[in-house]
């Protein structure tokens, strides 16, 4: 999945951490309801403004930096 389709980042919302498709629900706010237990299915219907695809967008991006730090400390 192309996660840059749905995260964006803008240094004046969020204070500039990664959010979803402009809104002021940040990945950060996804993931942490996930480890808790939450249901994507859950999650949606909390943020009728979020889709499964918002949800695994913030899987991706986690696994994505996950493997970038990765690379960073195998140098």
């Amino acid at each position: 999945m192309d996660y840059r389709k749905y995260i964006t980042v803008e240094p004046g919302k969020r204070g500039g951490k990664p959010c979803i498709r402009g809104l002021r629900i940040t990945v950060y706010d996804v993931l942490d309801q996930l480890a808790e237990g939450v249901t994507p299915e859950e999650i949606v219907a909390d943020f009728p403004e979020l889709a499964l695809e918002d949800i695994q967008a913030c899987l991706a991006f986690a696994t994505d930096r996950e493997r970038h730090i990765g690379e960073l400390h195998a140098v």
